[in-house]
Parts: structure tokens; C-alpha cells; sequence
């Protein structure tokens, strides 16, 4: 289930705020008597009793019910949400039929339906789609997201390859699901993560379509709010055909929540080889750079660019090391607000989008990574990577990318969203653990004056993330098995 289904069912803030945003029959002006009522008179009938086992008892009946009345109840306010993103965000206006389940294009032949919500998401779901293109030539592949962010990924990833239609899924009701399915009659779906909806995964269900939850993963955090409505849980997870987990205790957690058929799969993000492009493109950005040597913070989230910018400061005023920092936020509408705080504070700055062919001035303390899709390049061009979301309580990003081109990685204390690799890259050297800012920042100088230091994280960082390869094979044969 989505961390936006948990917001609209509890009051635990989510971490993902691109799914759904928390409402409550209070909000949105329907009664609750009112909202009870419908849910035992007229909902019901709406959704028949399904053809598979489903829980028994009133409750459960009313469960699905309940909770597509609650997702009317919140239309207008998410209409209105959407407007308010796109302030900063226009792409949001885009599109916005499909996020009702009304689409213009039409898929020629037989259809893969693959969800990847955002950025994070489609380049994990990126070596899986490729093997699905390869094994399945007469089928196009329907990539659905829900941000504009996933959206631009997927055009950059497989904008040349006609048989991939970049969509938006829609909004979890009833009527939207119908539609959607009805409109591409997917003959299997393909759900990356944890980025599941109730009514549509009953959808379905009932019309026979089998999905996959792929790369699946939960943390304790997510799972303690996923088990405040085991119900509704227990009934989602059990509409799933099968379980790719990408660790044992991912499995597990998934297992006490209601999934079924599990097996452990790994992690397709180590599948995600760095194209030669990429180094390509690292050789140009270090010419860039010029002679100094280079820190990268990577995916850094809102909060975190002050902090990580102060803390380098006052290292680089304790140090001899001439270095630069290149400043990469996760999320490309806050570009320009990031670049603006630089000019603010004084601090003499150049942008990646405005790239020069020669070095950038020695008095530039910062260049500005506002670009997308070239993060593996970012991360070959540095000599240090420092991990963004991790410095205050974001969950972390993954440090794949940085691992398997061979940059040292520097972890904060917030890894909750991928604990496990984290852990790992920390056992197999390619990755170390600061308290804060000010402590990552001191490490990467200390590891920018010993090359002996860098240079054996550097293999294991290539060593770990080699060792973790696999998982999209794994995955083909679990899908092999629920299709047989």
C-alpha cells in the first residue's frame, strides 16, 4: 500500500508527498453518518463479492467501499493540490486528464503494465522494463507515474523506444481504476517498490490480471503505520500475485502485513550499469572542474543544502585543499530556489545549465547540479560523494550509483529508506557513517588528502555493488511463475 494511502488512514506524517495528501470525512465536508450509510446501502453493490478469497465479515466488506468514499470525499481538495504544485511546478497541469483515468493514446498490440512512481522508482524499474522489451517483442509496456519528475525520467531513459507510453496513473477510485484497465487490458502488471493501491489492485483482481510488487521493500517505520490498518493492508498486499522483496527482513515485514508468495529477489538498482555515455560525461565535467578536487552531495532535500553548505565552509577554511562542491537537489523544482539561496549568502556559484567549455574561475565555490538523468556521471566526476536525504529524517537515497562507478561514499544518520544497502556498503568499505554535516564534511577533506584511503573504497564500492547483481533475472523467473 502507498505511504498515501497510510496518510489519509492515520495521522502519521508520510514521506512520500507525491502520492496521495491525508484527508479525513472532516475536511472534506461529508458527514459521517451520511458516509455511513452509503458505505452499508449503496457502495456494496458497487463492488460485488470478489472471485478470489477475500477477508469475510461486514467489516471487511465495507472496507473497500469505505475507503473509495473517502477518496470522493478528497477529488476536490486533490484537484486543488494539484493546482498549488504547480505553482512551482507547472508539468502538474499536464496531462491531468489521465490522473482520472482518461487517456488519448492507445498501445498497439498486447500491454506490460509497469508503475514507477517518481525518479527514484523509474531508474530502479529501468533494467527490468529493458529485459521485459527484449523478452517480449510484440508487447508495449506501459509506464505509469505519478509525478512529473518520473515522468521526465522515463522520456529520458526511453524516449527513442516506441513501445514504451509514458502515462500517469490514476487517482485510486473505482471508476478512474475501471477505466484504466478497461482503456490498455494489461495482460500483467509490474509495481515497483511499495507503490500499491487498493482499488485498483482489486480491479485487478476481479478481471483477472496478475501483478507483481517488484523491488519491494519495507522499512520498520512504514510497516509499524502499515500495521495501524492491517485490514486494509492484509487486503491489498493479498490482491498481489506475488512478492519480490529485495531483502529478508523486507520479506518478512511484507509477510506479517498480508503478502503472500514471497521471495527474495535483491535489488534491481545494482543492475542499473553506468552507461559509457555517462563517463563521457564525467571526463567533460571534470574538465569543468579543472584541477581541484571534487565533493558531491547527492540528491540533496529540502533543509539539507544549508547545512551541508555551512559545514563546507568551515572545513574548507580548516583545510589547505583547494575544493569544490557540486550541489545536486533531488528534485529539479527547487533548482532555482537552491540557486538563489546561494546568491543570497554571496557565495560565487556556477550552474550545470549553463555550461561553459572552460574551467570553471578558481574564486567559484559551488556549482549547481541542476539537471536531470546525469547522476551517474556526477558521481564518476567526483572524488567524494556525499549522500543526500540522510542529514535530517528524509530516509536517505540509495548509494548504488556512487558505488558502482567507484566514489567513496559518505552516509548520514538517516538511512531508514535503504538500511540495508547502507549497511552493507558500510561492512564492505565502500560507504562511511558521520553523526552530521559537519563530520561528513571533515571526512571527505581527510579523504581528499589520502588517495590510499579513497582509492580502496573506490574497489569496494565496485566490488559490493558487483556482488549485488541479479536481482532483474530473479525477477523474470518469479514472473514466470505466476504466469505459468
Amino acid at each position: 500500500m502507498t505511504e498515501g494511502v497510510i496518510n489519509m488512514m492515520t495521522t502519521r506524517t508520510g514521506r512520500r508527498p507525491n502520492a496521495v495528501m491525508r484527508v479525513s470525512p472532516q475536511a472534506s465536508g461529508v458527514p459521517i453518518l451520511a458516509m455511513f450509510v452509503m458505505f452499508a446501502i449503496i457502495l456494496p453493490a458497487l463492488y460485488p463479492a470478489q472471485p478470489r478469497p477475500m477477508p469475510s465479515g461486514l467489516f471487511q466488506r465495507l472496507l473497500l467501499p469505505s475507503y473509495s468514499l473517502l477518496w470522493l470525499a478528497a477529488l476536490p481538495a486533490v484537484f486543488l493540490k494539484l493546482l498549488w504544485r504547480a505553482r512551482r511546478q507547472p508539468a502538474y497541469l499536464r496531462h491531468m486528464c489521465e490522473r482520472f483515468g482518461v487517456y488519448r493514446v492507445h498501445a498497439p498490440g498486447p500491454v506490460i503494465w509497469v508503475h514507477a512512481v517518481s525518479v527514484g522508482e523509474t531508474r530502479a524499474a529501468a533494467p527490468l522494463i529493458r529485459a521485459l522489451l527484449e523478452r517480449y517483442p510484440e508487447y508495449s509496456v506501459a509506464l505509469t507515474h505519478m509525478t512529473p519528475t518520473g515522468r521526465e525520467t522515463s522520456e529520458a531513459l526511453f524516449g527513442a523506444e516506441s513501445r514504451v507510453l509514458r502515462l500517469y496513473l490514476p487517482y485510486d477510485f473505482g471508476p478512474f481504476a475501471a477505466r484504466f484497465l478497461r482503456h490498455f487490458r494489461p495482460q500483467f502488471g509490474i509495481v515497483m517498490e511499495t507503490e500499491l493501491w487498493p482499488c485498483l489492485l482489486a480491479a485487478c483482481q476481479r478481471q483477472s490480471v496478475p501483478v507483481l510488487l517488484a523491488n519491494a521493500r519495507l522499512s520498520e517505520r512504514s510497516a509499524r503505520g502499515y500495521a495501524r490498518i492491517p485490514a486494509l493492508a492484509r487486503l491489498t498486499l493479498g490482491a498481489l500475485a506475488a512478492v519480490g522483496a529485495q531483502s529478508d527482513a523486507d520479506a518478512a515485514r511484507l509477510s506479517a502485513l498480508g503478502a503472500r508468495r514471497i521471495s527474495v529477489t535483491g535489488n534491481i538498482k545494482f543492475d542499473s550499469a553506468p552507461p559509457e555515455s555517462a563517463f563521457a560525461l564525467a571526463a567533460r565535467f571534470r574538465a569543468r572542474c579543472g584541477a581541484r578536487p571534487a565533493i558531491l552531495t547527492a540528491s540533496t532535500r529540502e533543509g539539507e543544502e544549508t547545512l551541508i553548505l555551512d559545514a563546507f565552509l568551515r572545513a574548507r577554511a580548516d583545510s589547505p585543499l583547494e575544493a569544490l562542491l557540486i550541489l545536486t537537489p533531488r528534485h529539479p523544482q527547487r533548482f532555482d530556489e537552491v540557486a538563489a539561496m546561494l546568491q543570497a549568502r554571496g557565495i560565487a556559484m556556477a550552474r550545470r545549465s549553463t555550461e561553459q567549455p572552460e574551467p570553471l574561475p578558481p574564486e567559484t565555490r559551488v556549482w549547481l547540479g541542476d539537471s536531470m538523468g546525469e547522476m551517474f556521471a556526477y558521481h564518476a566526476a567526483a572524488d567524494v560523494a556525499i549522500i543526500g536525504g540522510c542529514w535530517l529524517p528524509f530516509g536517505g537515497q540509495n548509494p548504488i550509483e556512487a558505488c558502482a562507478v567507484g566514489t567513496p561514499v559518505l552516509l548520514g544518520p538517516h538511512t531508514f529508506n535503504f538500511q540495508r544497502t547502507a549497511d552493507e556498503a558500510i561492512a564492505a568499505g565502500a560507504a562511511r557513517r558521520c553523526e552530521n554535516a559537519d563530520a561528513a564534511m571533515r571526512t571527505a577533506f581527510a579523504l581528499l588528502a589520502d588517495q590510499t584511503a579513497r582509492t580502496a573504497m573506490a574497489e569496494a564500492g565496485r566490488r559490493f555493488a558487483a556482488a549485488n547483481r541479479g536481482a532483474t533475472a530473479r525477477t523474470l523467473a518469479l514472473l514466470d511463475e505466476i504466469l505459468a
